[in-house]
């Protein structure tokens, strides 16, 4: 059996050729999304999600090989394992398990002798005694004030997926708590959460697996003084979401109560887990976060089990692996025209670019052209009078549109020009996919629209916490399908830490200069000599 390698095999040269077709006038979307049955053709319904890629570059005979090369590279073989408790990520020779985070199934998952599901299922239940007794004033502040502020202390995946969930799901958020982020080491993340909480009413979860990160340990260190300073005692302020042993894991009784987090559950994947568990229990109610969490499964059911034409997150992973390495689009877009999914184009962009911005394999070998796209986005019809100018008329790039059939909230909406606001609000997600495609002509050239510009249709029923977790799972699936269809592996992120390593010299010759103001970085480089120099003067000159 010949090893899979995407750049090299046979259908990949295949794929490209139509690619070249696709340029020609008759494959203009335009001309393609006007075809009889083209949406019933392209389109799929599954684990609560409807998915549209009728407006796709994309034809008959180009899904039927995308899903040949699905099939060379395993992906449905590879996603069973890693559900199964293999260890896909094999440069760190760990499991990948944030499905087990949210399977309700009596099966066990075993890694290293050890039931993975069960050690997770102890944790949820952890969380559902420790929040309760927050929201009924059982456990307080050192005050013996009830909570009523929690500030999640963590950055990257500490904090960016469980950021997303509490504002989608904000509406519902009727526990009486607030909920703040302090992820940056910026002194002005710092300064603006403190000004607006009340110390004595506040709780900090600190997010961090090793309990070493920097900016989350410097922040964690600035919150102890600032409590001590108001009179307070941290540790009856503050609990940790951690790893077992870490420095955070109940040291010297620092914290009220430490929740495990696994090594088999990257920061990006980790949103229901503690990581997201946590908060989202303390600001929602653990009701909700468990509603949110079966939503989740049932999407990793329909991953696991529906065929691979039928395959929502498999199909949109396709497409995005056809609109990357073969059509050329170096971006995607993520639109939702749903306020409260303002959040979810920010985790997404953590989740896939930490996820796929891979340059080798998962054997260690070069690709020929790096893996991965650019994720950016904003929130519909904020996105019209931002960026669709060039989505128009400049550089294409593919867009992901999401639109929510019933908004969260039921307030009378009135009519404007004889719709209300939610109608309005589809009309514009309508349009511009429509318009997208099929572009217009002009006589004026800076009137002139030449269309062919794919996008998808993402469509859920509501925004109730199942459907905030099925969109969740939805995206981490395409993130993994796409990884192994390009052959590499998801689960590592090694790109982020020469960064980390350069900081650490260039905190070292800042620690010198605070001890001797006569250090004169003469070891740094020039041009951040000049750099230090100026911090240190606080002046340009």
């Amino acid at each position: 059996m010949v090893e899979y390698r995407f750049h090299h095999h046979p259908i990949y040269r295949r794929l490209l050729e139509h690619a070249g077709r696709m340029n020609g006038p008759d494959c203009h979307l335009g001309r393609l999304a006007a075809a009889p049955r083209r949406l019933d053709a392209f389109s799929a319904t599954g684990g609560g999600v409807f998915y549209d890629y009728s407006r796709q570059r994309v034809d008959g005979a180009i899904m039927d090989l995308l899903l040949e090369l699905a099939g060379e590279a395993e992906v449905e073989r590879q996603f069973a394992a890693m559900a199964a408790g293999e260890k896909v990520n094999v440069t760190e020779n760990r499991a990948a398990l944030h499905m087990a985070a949210r399977s309700f199934s009596s099966t066990p998952v075993m890694v290293d002798g050890r039931d993975a599901k069960a050690d997770l299922h102890n944790v949820l239940e952890q969380i559902r005694l420790f929040s309760t007794a927050v929201h009924q004033g059982e456990i307080t502040g050192g005050t013996g004030q009830p909570f009523s502020h929690v500030v999640v202390v963590g950055i990257g995946g500490s904090y960016l997926g469980t950021e997303f969930v509490a504002c989608a799901l904000e509406a519902f958020a009727d526990k009486g708590f607030t909920l703040d982020f302090l992820a940056n080491v910026d002194i002005h993340n710092f300064a603006a959460v403190w000004l607006r909480i009340v110390p004595e009413k506040t709780l900090w979860v600190v997010i961090s697996k090793s309990y070493t990160t920097v900016e989350t340990m410097a922040n964690e260190d600035l919150i102890r003084r600032h409590m001590e300073a108001a009179g307070l005692n941290p540790s009856q302020h503050m609990v940790t979401v951690t790893s077992k042993g870490s420095p955070g894991d109940r040291g010297a009784g620092r914290e009220l109560a430490a929740f495990h987090m696994f090594d088999f559950i990257g920061g990006r994947y980790s949103v229901t887990s503690a990581v997201g568990g946590v908060p989202l229990s303390l600001y929602l109610g653990f009701e909700r976060f468990e509603r949110f969490l079966k939503g989740a499964e049932e999407m990793d059911r329909h991953a696991r089990k529906a065929p691979p034409s039928a395959n929502l997150p498999l199909i949109a992973a396709l497409i995005g692996v056809w609109n990357t390495s073969f059509l050329g689009y170096p971006q995607t877009a993520i639109v939702p025209y749903a306020f409260p999914l303002r959040k979810l184009a920010a985790h997404i962009q953590q989740l896939n670019m930490e996820s796929n911005g891979k340059s080798v394999d998962a054997s260690g070998r070069k690709l020929d052209e790096p893996a991965g796209t650019m994720i950016f986005g904003e929130p519909g019809t904020n996105a019209q009078h931002s960026f669709f100018q060039l989505a128009h008329q400049g550089k294409a790039f593919p867009i992901d549109f999401i639109g929510v059939l019933n908004p969260q909230t039921q307030l009378d909406e009135g009519k404007f020009k004889g719709v209300g606001h939610q109608q309005e609000l589809w009309a514009n997600l309508l349009a511009q996919s429509t318009a997208l495609a099929s572009g217009a002509s002009n006589d004026d050239p800076a009137r002139s629209f030449s269309g062919n510009r794919p996008s998808s249709t993402i469509v859920v029923e509501d925004l109730e916490s199942e459907s905030v977790g099925r969109l969740l799972a939805f995206y981490e699936a395409k993130t993994i399908f796409e990884a192994f269809v390009w052959g590499i592996n998801p689960f590592d992120q090694f790109g982020v830490e020469l960064g980390k390593v350069t900081a650490g010299k260039l905190r070292t010759e800042m620690a010198a200069r605070n001890r001797d103001s006569g250090h004169d970085f003469s070891e740094v480089d020039p041009i951040n000599r000049r750099y230090l120099q100026m911090l240190f003067n606080g002046r340009l000159a």
